[in-house]
């Protein structure tokens, strides 16, 4: 079954609200195994409202309206909902006694007559009660096409559609949609889509979806079934088939797991403490970290050294080193990493040191060249990256690579 997704709002088109309903409309839409094709955000005008609503009731089964519910001269779903069906409206005396109730619990006797606005309904409509304002909600029923009409507040929509509208959808569309993703660093996503080609162009249910994200790529399983147990098992062998193709590269098969989460995790579960040193990502790459609960059991320290001078005085790199083979370069790298374990006694130590940009690159080291080191044990690990895009991309892409460094180098040093 289609559905389609219309908000309404000129505050929308402007700008000023952000539309989370769409958002999490769409969500609940793929639990209930709909399938959603389009979305649509039409401002408060009559004409372009009519038009985009008879476009929708033209290709999709069920309409759902956002918005446009309220007592005000530019609310108009309802009215351009009866229009298009052929509905006369009429006031529902129910709704009448609950907006009166609603006023009078707030101590309000006068009620302008553009509330009772809100009471009118068309005909023919299932009136859905609003527990949190004063717009009911409608369904409307009409040659094989359901309209669906929300209050725009999300403190209204989303209990009404938790309380009603789910249930009701849910008789009429049985089978739901459950999604998994599968979460992978250090792979590029050409590399990730060549290696599974094959299960793409095979793939009928459950489905599989590529997403790159700033040096990640995440995969999402998509599988429809009568019951979530049944679409868990149609995705099992699929799952199963990624580890093996994938093996180390992923890191988490939990949708709400971060990658900066997973690093933490894993130097818990090693005991390990670790001490990071940052230049040219100047805190970025502590910060992720630091946005993990619990990661003050394994960070001890965190420098930034964005200068020579800091990075002579705080982790004693070599005055000469830096003379001969400059700030950014792997044998810096590799002293500022040293540095962070004699001088703060960790098991880890990440180093971060590039040219994030726009200037200071030259022929020999261009912008968005950098050099990470990772120490675990005594084992020391030195590369050399090439990163693109403006100053905050190669700052972040340094990041996801040094997260995704020190995970691998962690994992190394476990095996021996």
């Amino acid at each position: 079954m289609v559905v389609e997704l219309i908000s309404v709002g000129t505050e929308l088109l402007l700008g000023n609200i952000v539309n989370t309903n769409a958002a999490y409309l769409s969500e609940k839409c793929a639990e209930l195994g709909l399938s959603l094709y389009y979305q649509t955000v039409v401002g408060d005008n009559q004409e372009r409202l009519d038009e985009t609503l008879k476009l929708a009731l033209g290709r999709s089964d069920v309409v759902i309206l956002g918005g446009g519910l309220g007592p005000t001269q530019d609310d108009l779903t309802k009215e351009a909902a009866a229009r298009t069906l052929g509905k006369q409206l009429v006031e529902d005396a129910h709704t009448r006694r609950r907006i009166e109730g609603w006023f009078q619990t707030r101590g309000i006797t006068e009620i302008t007559e553009n509330n009772w606005k809100q009471a009118l309904v068309p005909e023919g409509a299932v009136v859905v009660d609003n527990d949190n304002g004063t717009a009911p909600g409608l369904i409307l029923e009409d040659n094989g096409k359901t309209v669906i009409l929300l209050p725009g507040p999300p403190g209204e929509m989303k209990p009404m559609f938790e309380k009603d509208i789910f249930p009701y959808l849910n008789k009429k569309q049985p089978e739901i949609i459950v999604s998994e993703t599968i979460k992978i660093c250090g792979m590029g996503e050409s590399r990730v889509e060549s290696m599974i080609e094959d299960l793409i162009q095979a793939q009928s249910n459950p489905t599989i979806a590529t997403y790159a994200k700033i040096g990640e790529v995440h995969l999402r399983l998509t599988a429809k079934a009568e019951n979530e147990t049944a679409a868990r098992k149609l995705m099992k062998p699929v799952i199963r088939e990624l580890k093996v193709r994938f093996g180390g590269h992923i890191y988490t098969t939990d949708d709400a797991v971060t990658l900066e989460e997973a690093v933490v995790q894993l130097l818990k579960e090693q005991e390990l403490t670790l001490t990071t040193v940052e230049s040219c990502t100047g805190g970025l790459f502590t910060g992720r970290l630091v946005n993990v609960q619990g990661a003050s059991e394994v960070l001890k320290q965190g420098f930034i050294t964005y200068s020579n001078k800091a990075k002579r005085k705080l982790i004693g790199v070599k005055k000469l080193t830096l003379k001969e083979f400059g700030a950014v370069s792997s044998k810096t790298a590799k002293e500022m990493a040293k540095g962070a374990i004699l001088t703060t006694g960790s098991d880890v130590a990440v180093s971060i040191t590039g040219i994030a940009g726009p200037d200071g690159g030259t022929d020999e080291k261009p912008v968005g060249l950098v050099y990470i080191g990772v120490s675990v044990k005594g084992n020391m690990r030195v590369e050399e990256y090439h990163f693109t895009g403006n100053r905050m991309k190669i700052r972040e892409s340094a990041v996801v690579a040094a997260l995704t460094l020190l995970r691998t180098s962690i994992l190394e040093t476990i095996k021996f």
